[in-house]
């Protein structure tokens, strides 16, 4: 089956879909995103994605393609053209179209793409864990905004598939963790603390981070949003990272340097079936299935 893309107005053949040479997230990266999971026909947390876009959108002065009933029109037509169960949906919303100029265009038509695409459950990493690699955090200083200019987690994200790695963790020079090239970082302490950075400028508050925090305070574990350092990552108990396409990732190896016993820990794996019971996905070794095609950010 070919692929269906939305831009515009229009759902077009995947390979046929583009956008004019000059529309400014091409030119600037002058456009904000969003990622949404399908569990079983069912969007995952599809208000907060959609809260969240609009907030990226405020924070550019960027005006929204379409009133958000449309948008979840769209977003779910697109996925039914491309027969998606399980996968993603992707929106993609640009400044639109204008001469070449830095300053903003005086017309506010900004341009709308989406994408759905089926993808397959990464069974064996979430059954034993991952590694990352750290390295410097190099990006801009509004990493809170979901933005299309992810050069920085591009370089970082490669040199981490260089490596052999699953993820790059971003480490300030101060040698304090931020966040990874597409997912939030977390860390499980001595004293079963369930760690993260606080949701300010420096990170992405992610919707799997969100959820996942709610999940552990209502099972009574102690969750405490502050700055942890690099030398405190490679002393804990449990590591793990979490995003849309992740969902909750053990870490099992930082820097070639176990965690804790090497193998996803106790609490992790908790908040990993929680996490899974919330989004609707099969047990392991169920029912669930996918098509083909690797995750997306």
């Amino acid at each position: 089956m070919s692929r269906i893309a939305y831009v515009n107005g229009r759902f077009t053949r995947h390979r046929d879909a583009a956008v004019h040479v000059e529309d400014r997230g091409y030119q600037f990266a002058d456009a904000v995103y969003e990622v949404i999971a399908i569990q079983n026909d069912r969007f995952v947390d599809e208000e907060p994605h959609l809260d969240r876009l609009e907030r990226s959108l405020g924070e550019l002065r960027m005006a929204p393609p379409v009133g958000r009933p449309a948008l979840r029109y769209i977003l779910r037509e697109t996925v039914r053209r491309n027969r998606v169960h399980n996968g993603i949906v992707y929106m993609q919303v640009s400044r639109g179209v204008a001469r070449r100029d830095h300053a903003f265009p005086a017309h506010r038509d900004s341009s709308l793409v989406v994408t759905a695409r089926s993808t397959m459950p990464k069974s064996s990493a979430r059954a034993g864990g991952v590694s990352v690699v750290t390295t410097e955090d190099i990006r801009w200083k509004r990493c809170d905004i979901k933005t299309v200019g992810l050069l920085p987690n591009v370089l970082a994200k490669q040199m981490a598939a260089e490596a052999g790695a699953y993820e790059a963790w971003l480490v300030t020079p101060d040698g304090d963790v931020t966040e990874c090239t597409s997912a939030n970082a977390w860390i499980v302490t001595a004293g079963r603390e369930v760690v993260t950075r606080p949701p300010t400028h420096a990170i992405l508050n992610g919707i799997t981070r969100r959820t996942v925090r709610a999940i552990a305070e209502r099972e009574g574990y102690a969750v405490v949003e502050r700055v942890f350092s690099l030398d405190e990552a490679h002393a804990a108990a449990e590591a793990f990272l979490t995003s849309t396409t992740s969902h909750v990732m053990p870490v099992v190896r930082i820097d070639d340097r176990p965690v804790g016993d090497g193998r996803p820990g106790p609490l992790t794996s908790a908040l990993q079936a929680h996490y899974d019971a919330h989004a609707g996905m099969a047990p392991e070794g169920g029912t669930e299935t996918a098509g083909t095609g690797s995750a997306e950010a």
